[in-house]
């Protein structure tokens, strides 16, 4: 048999008005890690929807052939029972089952029209510890982790006798310390036999684990690289994807720092729904007018819940503290009241919290501040609306024909401008952003990055939450971390290294570090 286990041939995929996929070609080889790069609305998702089934066959041209024979796809059953399986960016887990239920979740195991749960359990308590989880098999899906949650995906696809794993984004969401947990089973997967293709915008992830990468770049396939030759490198991959070189991953800036805007004072939060436990304990933060000011600390330490609270109250109950404009103490018990004092959050979670997806960009850009839309008569004023969303399109150069597209189907990079459109339009002089770039590329990364210093450039006090430390370095004047709750250390940039922060972020004491 052949070692090659995939090729894709002149893959040729049209949405309305737009061709998505032109001429693609893929070959990958049996028992690799083979990774698929490329800009937001490249076609890196579409063209394996299109190889898992998604897109039946007949909605596209082309050829798929899978372990040497012809394939015809007509719907993810169909590539399952081939052993393809793919796991989307958004996982699709019930978090009220268990992780047995969700694991064997359309291939139960049953006897005589019965589930048999403890033979679910077992098995699932077999493939847990092949994937290093060690939960009880009975524990809800929605009590765990992100990056746990990763795993139990995993396993459920073991359990169709999978031949060639298809993972999107595998590690947007999780920390470093489970992102590593899950790249290093997946070489383990390969070790055993299994075929791995990969989507990531991480491009270390990419040279640390990749044995070949495809490069596409604007519906065709650029290259394939092998990633064990002497020009495997981040800038090669970059100069692929973006068709230039990328000098540096962040435009150049001159700090330019005025007065005291924002402010937060002795800020405490509770948990939701466990009565006794403070997430926020005690945190105090201040931004200057043209300041870019960092939140770091692991998955758990408060980052979001933190920022989410101090807007509204979005998070948790029984939030206490004080928070001041310009050295008035104001109030933000509400989302109205804080836009009402120009307070902005970009939250972390652009399709659930951000956006309606199902709408189109303008309606989304205006939803913010439709009081400045409207007409004597309380309707909202569309030409004014169409106007002021061909505007931000134009100046935040969202990729598409018309400010009527549905915000669904553009990519993720142009989501997170729609997203900035939006909270822009409000005219905060403070904009919270919680991870501004998950799930974006390199060069997407970039025109981001601009946009917040063109927006410090204006005078804006600016706080970016991050997961990524490279990015809190490359971008902050000043770096707060948290741990526990707590701001356990305050560094400006001059001073911050990774291996500082990360120091400060892992503090087992919940003592502040002056």
């Amino acid at each position: 048999m052949s070692d090659v286990i995939l090729e894709m041939r002149s893959i040729t995929k049209n949405f309305p008005g737009v061709k998505v996929l032109d001429q693609v070609s893929l070959r990958v080889e049996r028992g690799e890690i083979h990774a698929i790069c490329g800009e937001n609305g490249a076609g890196k998702s579409t063209l394996m929807k299109v190889l898992s089934g998604v897109y039946p066959y007949g909605s596209y041209d082309g050829e798929i052939v899978f372990n040497g024979e012809g394939q015809r796809f007509d719907a993810i059953k169909d590539s399952e029972r081939a052993g393809i399986v793919i796991i989307h960016q958004e996982l699709a887990l019930v978090p009220y089952l268990s992780i047995g239920e969700n694991i064997f979740l359309g291939n139960e195991v049953v006897r005589r029209g019965l589930i048999n749960w403890h033979e679910v359990n077992a098995h699932a308590s077999a493939l847990m510890e092949r994937i290093g989880l060690s939960e009880n098999p009975t524990t809800l899906v929605g009590q765990l982790g992100v990056g746990k949650q990763q795993l139990v995906e995993i396993a459920k696809a073991l359990t169709k006798d999978v031949k060639l794993l298809i993972l999107d984004e595998p590690t947007a969401a999780l920390n470093d310390t489970d992102s590593a947990h899950l790249l290093g089973l997946l070489r383990e997967l390969r070790d055993q036999g299994i075929t791995c293709i990969i989507i990531s915008h991480k491009l270390g992830e990419i040279v640390d684990i990749a044995d070949s990468t495809t490069i596409i770049r604007d519906g065709r396939t650029i290259e394939t690289i092998d990633m064990h030759g002497p020009d495997a490198t981040q800038e090669r991959i970059i100069r692929g994807m973006v068709g230039r070189e990328l000098a540096s991953r962040f435009p150049p800036r001159t700090p330019e720092v005025g007065e005291e805007i924002f402010r937060v004072e002795d800020w405490t939060v509770m948990h939701p729904t466990q009565a006794d436990r403070v997430v926020v304990d005690g945190a105090s933060i201040s931004v200057r007018a043209g300041e870019i000011v960092g939140i770091a600390g692991l998955m758990g330490a408060g980052r979001t819940e933190f920022m989410m609270s101090v807007f509204g109250r979005s998070y948790g109950r029984d939030a206490r503290g004080r928070v001041l404009l310009r050295g008035e103490e104001i109030s933000t018990r509400t989302v109205k009241e804080a836009i009402g004092n120009r307070i902005a959050y970009v939250s972390e979670d652009r399709k659930q919290y951000g956006l309606n997806l199902i709408s189109d960009i303008k309606t989304n850009i205006s939803s913010s501040a439709l009081g400045k839309l409207a007409t004597a008569s309380i309707f909202v004023n569309g030409n004014e609306e169409i106007r002021v969303a061909e505007q931000f399109r134009q100046d935040l150069n969202i990729k598409s024909p018309t400010v009527a597209q549905v915000v669904g189907n553009l990519s993720g990079g142009n989501q997170q401008k729609v997203v900035l459109s939006k909270w822009l339009y409000t005219d905060p002089d403070v904009l919270i952003l919680d991870e501004p770039t998950r799930g974006i590329d390199v060069g997407a990364k970039y025109e981001i990055y601009e946009i917040i210093g063109a927006l410090a450039a204006a005078g804006k006090a600016i706080i970016v939450v991050s997961s990524e430390l490279p990015e809190l370095l490359g971008l902050s004047d000043r770096i707060y971390t948290l741990a526990y709750g707590r701001i356990t250390g305050e560094l400006p940039r001059a001073q911050a290294t990774q291996e500082k922060l990360m120091s400060l972020m892992t503090i087992e004491t919940k003592e502040a570090v002056a």
